[in-house]
């Protein structure tokens, strides 16, 4: 075998991600495969964007939070549901733009 049949990755670089509410997270050094179905969100990249995490229950039910604080008040921006496996998820928009540099 060889190292390409292991790579998943069609490019790395740079992207900005709009979640379902209106949240943007620009994120430097990204993979993307054309071949997946689904993206994963690291915390690291939530909180470089100067956004919080948390969890909270809600009735039966698990929610994550991305929130900020805004003149001493917290605001919820984005609230995940769970998958019954652990994961949770939510919706982005998709976009493509490209740059040229000389």
């Amino acid at each position: 075998m060889n190292r390409e049949d292991f790579c998943l990755a069609d490019s790395s670089g740079r992207a900005i991600i709009i979640l379902s509410k209106g949240t943007k997270l620009c994120i430097d050094d990204v993979m993307y495969s054309s071949k997946s179905s689904r993206n994963l969100l690291s915390f690291k990249d939530i909180r470089y964007n100067g956004y919080y995490i948390e969890t909270n229950n809600e009735g039966s039910e698990e929610f994550f939070y991305i929130t900020s604080i805004v003149s001493s008040q917290k605001l919820i921006l984005e609230k995940l549901s769970i998958f019954s496996f652990g994961l949770y998820y939510t919706t982005m928009r998709t976009f493509e733009t490209n740059v040229a540099i000389h």
